[in-house]
């Protein structure tokens, strides 16, 4: 069966880790970066042709089956549909865009394309996720009566600098960069959010960011599980934790490490988890961490459906749905 061939749109640090993982499953057939050299240098690592802007890309190249968004956030809007309407499928990192509005654009992008429409969920893969994902839906836990997340992790002054990083246009906040795939997680385990009360400040990163580093929001979920977050980009020196914890009728559960990457607590009414299988190492940036590494796992999972010749319409409607809750929080903020 003849390979993928991908392109990328937006060259750094994560456009390089879609294009290794592209060079694993599929072709890297194009990229494209308006820092022309950044392109130049994937391009040459991988025999791909290099472009300045997607314009270019798009008149140039037919030769492609799906194409990756890595560009900053406020872009991944306009570029999607844009791809879409000429006629190829798109994956595009997480957030999926800075507002529900965006997002429904995109989805109508797609339909009216006939292409699929993928969303980066790469914490949903994590061994100890997937573990928690599998109790819940089978009532292990009983009924569920709240839930916590804590998010703490460092970005510096330098992941900042002479970047399009900490802009509200480009960026939109700290839950839509760092902490989207937490938000994600609640949503899929547990549904949407009915009210929210948030509060949020800048305490270290003042002159260097136009939002929050520091925020605290407690929820009530459609189901009547209440639930908080606590959220910084201020752990001192390095990333701290992330996790998740649930509390249910028939046991408590933990999902922990650095980036939901352990199950650090369970106790459990007649359950225990099976032995899970080792998950990936986190994504090394060189000067920050991010979260567990699996995009290996949303490319087979996107190859897999585009041979199949299926169209999917579900993780695009759930990538709308973490943008939504995203911006319930912040509204709460701000009122």
């Amino acid at each position: 069966m003849q390979k993928i061939r991908f392109a990328i749109i937006g060259c750094g640090r994560i456009g390089v880790r879609h294009a290794q993982q592209i060079h694993a499953y599929g072709e890297l057939v194009a990229v494209c970066d308006i820092v022309f050299g950044k392109a130049i240098s994937l391009a040459e690592k991988y025999q791909a042709e290099a472009y300045k802007t997607l314009e270019d890309l798009l008149n140039e190249q037919k030769n492609i089956d799906v194409i990756s968004i890595c560009s900053p956030n406020g872009l991944h809007a306009a570029q999607s549909i844009q791809c879409l309407q000429s006629g190829f499928h798109v994956l595009v990192e997480k957030p999926m865009a800075l507002n529900v509005d965006d997002c429904r654009a995109i989805i109508t992008a797609a339909g009216k394309a006939g292409k699929n429409l993928f969303v980066v969920k790469q914490n949903r893969f994590n061994p100890p996720v997937i573990a928690v994902k599998k109790a819940l839906d089978n009532g292990s836990l009983g009924k569920i009566y709240n839930v916590q997340i804590n998010c703490f992790w460092n970005r510096g002054i330098t992941y900042y600098q002479d970047t399009w990083r900490g802009t509200k246009d480009l960026d939109g906040g700290s839950l839509f960069t760092q902490f989207s795939h937490f938000i994600d997680l609640v949503y899929w385990f547990f549904g949407d959010i009915a009210t929210v009360h948030t509060l949020t400040d800048n305490y270290a990163h003042q002159q260097i960011i136009e939002f929050e580093d520091t925020g605290a929001a407690v929820f009530k979920l459609v189901n009547g599980i209440i639930g908080s977050i606590h959220f910084t980009v201020n752990s001192f020196q390095k990333n701290m934790e992330g996790s998740l914890t649930i509390f249910g009728e028939k046991g408590t559960v933990k999902i922990g490490g650095q980036y939901l990457n352990e199950l650090e607590y369970h106790c459990i009414e007649n359950f225990s988890f099976d032995a899970m299988p080792e998950g990936n190492a986190a994504n090394d940036y060189g000067t920050y961490i991010g979260s567990m590494s699996n995009h290996d796992k949303e490319y087979q999972q996107l190859i897999e459906t585009i041979q199949s010749g299926n169209i999917n319409t579900v993780n695009a409607f759930e990538g709308l749905k973490t943008v939504e809750i995203i911006q319930k929080i912040y509204r709460s903020a701000n009122n």
